[in-house]
């Protein structure tokens, strides 16, 4: 069995052989590494099927052999003919071949007219390929000259990309390729030399620019004004200012030639395409952008523009004196921004809104810083407004564009600070000059025509003055009306910065009169009091200006109202400032009364300088001095004049001048440098006295009660009564008591003048008439003098 499964693998072994499948080695491998001696079999039965293929070969070969013989003997019988046929057929070729050669030389013509043909086609198909390359160098040439860089960039994208990979291979081609990177830069050169040129013109035009830009904001701002005053003149009502009415036909006039003028403006409006060509940003730009560079030239332009900002924002050193530096200053940095808003929305990319912040806030720090510098050297309040003006116009044309411009308004509120500064120093100069040329007397009138014009510069109310018949007089001076109106000019002044800050009307309302308050605190109190002070203000000029104080104090609430009506804000309002009127008054005529207290008690003075007592004479004149008559007769006239002062003004001076006389005259008697008195003398100063308090008791101002003037000689007259009538005793024994005749004396007073009296000298003695009983007396007074001093003495000790 096993024998018989080797025999059955080896012939599968041979038919896989004769299959001539390869490769054999697997079956061959097979075959040796099955078991032992295998070759040897397998050789054998190799050999066994060879010898079986070879007797099937000669089986099909003696099976064939007839038929071949058979073939043999036919191609020996055909090979006669073969000859015979090879025979003709070179008689033929030969016959051919000689007929052939002039066709062979008209081929080969042919064939030549063929080549030259087809080198003629491909010359045309070649010089096709090559002519649209030619025509777009050309146009690419044609482009250059003719400045149309952009479009001469695109034509060499084209060539690069289309035309040149189809003719690379000419040497014309290469020659092409490496002249364009020369005309790219060539463009890139021209472009910028443009764009150069270009940041070059608006910055010399930047102020025309920025000048426009500001016009037609202004226009369009007028425009919305007035449609709004329009709306409110329709369902509005009249406005009222002191009396005087705004005429409605006036304003309609004034609006309707305002709109007029808008309308003419309009037709007119120039926009920054008008006046810049901005085509070489657009060139250089799209040029840069084809070639890739676009961040170079983003880089340059910003680079640039931050420089010409730079310029731009530095001011002139004598921006501040005239209104046309500001406002070239104010016009240049407007077309600057102007322009960079323009490139922002029609560009992309060149400029960002980061980068128009950035740069905005930039210049408005510095805007601000300058505008600080520059305006604190206006002195002119005319200039500062215009100043405003152009700040509020150059905001809202900013703003227009979408910068914002919060911290201009909050510089205006500094600057509105000193534009009342201004207005303060230019007021207390016209102050000045209204009360330099006041003649300080009330302000007559002489019929209806002046009495209404004086009415209508000044609230003056008076049903006692309307009742009186011409001529008459008003009591203030012409100082008061004045002073009202340029206070009420102030007030409209003031206004006028307010104007354009979009702020309320209660918000405006608290400027004015805050505003108001610091020209009646400061600096009209501050001309009151410096007029006061004047040497050359006399005691009448003084009581005229108390009575001019007194009724601009009242006429204050008619500021109040004056203010209203331009705001419309009450009165009652919880936030409402008042005005500082009455303290204001007050504080001038409180200094007008100390001053006319001092100057009538130098007057005073100036009356006792010229007494002349002859203080040894043995008997009084029997009349009062000359002096003191003539000081009663002034202080007469002069508590005339204060009738129109307020009472107790009058009778303050009234009583400060009689206690000033008083001690004055005290001051005589007790003088260091008088030595000694005599009687005579003592009854000379008493008839004086009389006489002061018969002016006292005269009532020279009325309001007195009593004999309360009178009190103001009370020290003096019980110091005379004692030395009259000599009664020391009861003076010595009273002393201290509150019923004491002689309470006002002082003893130390009484010592002094005692010890004047006490030497006397032969030629005047005081004791002349009583010369029997000159020891007693002279004892009496030394006995007197001893009592005196130690009662003083007594009264330091206890103090």
């Amino acid at each position: 069995m096993l024998e018989e499964e080797t025999d059955q693998t080896y012939e599968n072994v041979l038919a896989e052989i004769q299959s001539f499948e390869l490769p054999i080695e697997a079956t061959l491998r097979s075959v040796y590494d099955d078991q032992p001696n295998a070759h040897k079999k397998f050789m054998e039965k190799l050999d066994a099927c060879i010898r079986n293929h070879d007797k099937e070969i000669e089986k099909m070969c003696n099976f064939h052999h007839q038929g071949f013989v058979d073939a043999i003997t036919e191609l020996l019988k055909v090979r006669t003919d073969a000859e015979k046929l090879k025979v003709q057929v070179t008689d033929t070729n030969r016959r051919f071949q000689d007929a052939g050669k002039e066709v062979i030389v008209h081929t080969e013509d042919i064939i030549r007219c063929r080549i030259q043909q087809r080198n003629i086609t491909t010359v045309v198909e070649k010089l096709q390929l090559c002519l649209p390359v030619l025509e777009m160098y050309s146009k690419l040439k044609e482009q250059m000259s003719a400045k149309r860089y952009y479009s001469a960039l695109k034509t060499m994208e084209q060539l690069e990309n289309v035309y040149f990979p189809w003719v690379s291979q000419y040497r014309f081609c290469q020659l092409m390729i490496e002249n364009l990177p020369r005309l790219r830069e060539d463009i890139k050169e021209i472009s910028m030399s443009d764009l150069k040129d270009f940041l070059e013109s608006i910055r010399k035009h930047s102020d025309k620019i920025g000048e426009t830009a500001m016009k037609q904001a202004q226009h369009q701002k007028t425009f919305s004004v007035s449609l709004q005053k329009q709306n409110k003149m329709k369902f509005g009502k009249n406005m009222y200012i002191n009396h005087d009415r705004i005429p409605e036909e006036r304003n309609e006039t004034v609006l309707k030639h305002s709109l007029e003028e808008e309308d003419e403006n309009e037709e007119e409006v120039l926009t920054v395409q008008d006046l810049v060509d901005f085509s070489p940003v657009y060139r250089c730009l799209h040029i840069y952008s084809v070639l890739g560079d676009e961040e170079t030239f983003e880089n340059y332009y910003r680079k640039q523009r931050k420089k010409q900002a730079r310029l731009v924002l530095q001011p002139q050193s004598n921006m501040h004196e005239t209104v046309d530096g500001y406002r070239r200053y104010f016009t240049q940095i407007v077309g600057f921004f102007v322009v960079e808003d323009h490139i922002l929305h029609v560009t992309q990319g060149l400029v960002t809104r980061a980068y128009t912040d950035e740069l905005w806030n930039m210049a408005l720090s510095k805007i601000i810083a300058v505008l600080r510098a520059h305006s604190s050297y206006c002195t002119d309040p005319d200039l500062v407004l215009e100043l405003k003006n152009l700040i509020v116009i150059f905001a809202d044309t900013l703003q227009g564009y979408g910068f914002p411009v919060n911290r201009l308004f909050d510089l205006l509120f500094e600057i509105r600070d000193q534009y009342n500064e201004t207005l303060l120093k230019k007021w207390a100069g016209v102050f000045r000059d209204i009360f330099e040329e006041d003649n300080y007397s009330p302000i007559p009138i002489v019929n209806e025509e002046e009495y209404k014009i004086v009415i209508s510069k000044f609230p003056f109310q008076d049903p006692d003055l309307e009742k009186q018949s011409f001529p008459k007089k008003f009591p203030m001076s012409q100082s008061v009306p004045h002073i009202y109106i340029q206070v009420k000019e102030f007030i409209y002044a003031s206004l006028k910065f307010s104007e354009s800050l979009h702020r309320s009307s209660t918000e405006i309302d608290d400027m004015l009169r805050k505003s108001t308050n610091l020209l009646l605190t400061r600096t009209l109190s501050s001309c009151l009091l410096n007029l006061i002070r004047k040497p050359h203000i006399g005691l009448t000029e003084l009581v005229q200006i108390i009575i001019n104080t007194t009724h601009l104090e009242q006429a204050c609430k008619y500021l109040e109202d004056f203010i209203t009506n331009i705001t419309n804000i009450s009165q009652e309002t919880v936030h409402t400032t008042r005005l500082y009127g009455l303290s204001t008054f007050k504080d001038a005529r409180h200094a007008a009364e100390g001053e006319i207290y001092t100057k009538l008690n130098q007057k005073i003075d100036e009356f006792v300088q010229l007494a002349d007592y002859d203080w040894t004479m043995s008997e009084p004149d029997g009349r009062a001095s000359g002096y003191l008559m003539d000081l009663i007769n002034f202080l007469r006239s002069i508590f005339q004049v204060f009738t129109h002062l307020p009472g107790k003004v009058a009778q303050t001076a009234c009583m400060s001048a009689c206690q000033h006389l008083s001690t004055s005259l005290m001051q005589m008697l007790l003088d260091s440098e008088l030595k000694q008195i005599s009687m005579g003398a003592v009854q000379q100063f008493n008839l004086d006295v009389i006489q002061c308090e018969l002016f006292a008791s005269s009532e020279p101002v009325p309001g007195f009660q009593g004999d309360t003037l009178q009190l103001a000689f009370i020290d003096l007259r019980q110091l005379l009564d004692l030395f009259m009538v000599w009664d020391w005793s009861t003076y010595l024994a009273d002393y201290g008591q509150p019923a004491s005749k002689y309470l006002r004396v002082n003893p130390n007073t009484a010592l002094t003048l005692l010890e004047k009296m006490k030497d006397t000298s032969k030629k005047n003695n005081i004791f002349a008439q009583f010369r029997k009983n000159d020891r007693d007396k002279q004892k009496l007074i030394e006995t007197v003098v001893k009592q005196l001093r130690s009662l003083v003495n007594g009264m330091s000790q206890h103090t």
